[in-house]
C-alpha cells in the first residue's frame, strides 16, 4: 500500500498550532473532515482517544502514529502534522513528538490498516527520511518529500 493512496496535499498540516496530544489529534481530525474524507469527528475522536488510552502512540525519536478504525469510511485515509516545536505525545521514550501521521481504517479493514501502518513504520525508520520531513519548506514540499521517499523504498 503506498502512502500517496492514503494521503494527498491536503492533509498536510506544515506547522501545528496544538502543543499536546489531544490538540493535535483534533487538529488532524478536523482538517480529514473538512477536506471531505471523514464524516464524524466526534466518532474518529473518540476511537483515537480510546486507543491512546491503551498505549501512546508516539513510538519514539520524534514520531508518532496514532491510528484508529471506523466503521463508515470506504478506505484508509491518513493526515500529516509537523511540529518543529514538539509535542507532549507521551512518546515512549519521553521526548517531544515532531512528526505525527495519523491513520484511519475502516472497521473490517484489519488486514489494509496493518499494512498502512508497516508502511508509514518502515518510512519513518530512515533518519534522514525524518530530517527531510522536518527541514520541508512547505506543504508542498512535505508532500512531493513523502511521496519521494515513498517511490524510493518501492
Amino acid at each position: 500500500m503506498k502512502i500517496a493512496e492514503m494521503l494527498d496535499e491536503g492533509s498536510i498540516i506544515e506547522e501545528l498550532s496544538a502543543r499536546d496530544k489531544e490538540g493535535a489529534l483534533r487538529e488532524l481530525v478536523s482538517l480529514l473532515a473538512q477536506g471531505g474524507k471523514l464524516k464524524d469527528e466526534a466518532k474518529a475522536l473518540e476511537v483515537l482517544f480510546e486507543r491512546e488510552k491503551l498505549g501512546s502512540t508516539g513510538i519514539g525519536e520524534g514520531i508518532a502514529i496514532p491510528h484508529g478504525k471506523l466503521p463508515d469510511l470506504e478506505g484508509v485515509i491518513c493526515a500529516f502534522g509537523r511540529s518543529r516545536k514538539g509535542i507532549d505525545f507521551e512518546a515512549v521514550d519521553g521526548k517531544p513528538v515532531h512528526l505525527l501521521f495519523l491513520l484511519l481504517a475502516p472497521e473490517n479493514s484489519a488486514s489494509e490498516h496493518l499494512k498502512a501502518l508497516a508502511r508509514l513504520s518502515r518510512l519513518l525508520k530512515d533518519p534522514l527520511f525524518r530530517k527531510r520531513l522536518l527541514e520541508a519548506e512547505d506543504r508542498q514540499a512535505l508532500y512531493r518529500t513523502i511521496v519521494e521517499e515513498d517511490e524510493r523504498q518501492g
